[in-house]
């Protein structure tokens, strides 16, 4: 009789959402590329919020909490890539007072669309978000967005956290998972001592 530790091993199948996972992964070289070109000529024409019925990368939606079920929504946001302007100013000042160009701001637009989307859909959570595509003027996100009123989700025990009230706006406080890559919560240990609780902070911490 074989050893057992001498047996060859089967491969293990990958799954389903691993094929989806290293298709995005590449995907100037597999069938997202087409699919990508098809989709972004409707998503120009379309509202810059939009609800959908099903995420567009279902192993990043599932990674990030979403399910199939009740009380989950979906929004497909667009944002403007760039440096930001502020509004033009009349009179009152010389013109190299206006800034109204290169105004870099702090946040990620993957937050900005997340808040963004908070603001239209108030009496739902943001969760989590993910980036689905990109051209020379905009970038898209799928917020996934949770409904704290639902039964549903009051019931399940792994997402009935969000229901409550200290959860409430959580994605203006940076608590999402682009807010916290944003506030340098992704790092730990020896070199990441000047990131908590934020960079601002650190910097007024000895005045």
């Amino acid at each position: 009789m074989a050893d057992e530790s001498t047996e060859k091993k089967v491969p293990q199948g990958k799954s389903m959402y691993k094929y989806i996972s290293e298709a995005w992964a590449n995907s100037s070289e597999t069938y997202v590329k087409a699919l990508n070109q098809e989709r972004k000529i409707q998503w120009r024409k379309e509202e810059n919020f939009l609800r959908i019925e099903k995420p567009t990368r279902l192993d990043r939606a599932r990674a990030l909490g979403y399910k199939a079920k009740q009380g989950y929504v979906l929004v497909r946001a667009k944002v403007r890539k760039g440096a930001f302007k502020k509004r033009q100013i009349k009179s009152g000042r010389r013109a190299k007072r206006k800034g109204e160009e290169q105004l870099i701001v702090s946040k990620s637009l993957q937050s900005i669309a997340e808040e963004r989307t908070q603001k239209r859909y108030q009496n739902l959570e943001v969760l989590n978000s993910y980036w689905v595509g990109a051209d020379g003027q905009h970038e898209w996100y799928e917020v996934i967005l949770v409904d704290p009123a639902c039964p549903v989700i009051q019931h399940d025990p792994k997402i009935n956290w969000i229901c409550n009230n200290k959860h409430k706006n959580r994605v203006y406080r940076g608590l999402t998972s682009s807010g916290k890559k944003g506030r340098g919560l992704r790092n730990k240990g020896h070199g990441a001592e000047k990131v908590r609780p934020s960079g601002a902070a650190n910097g007024n911490r000895n005045n």
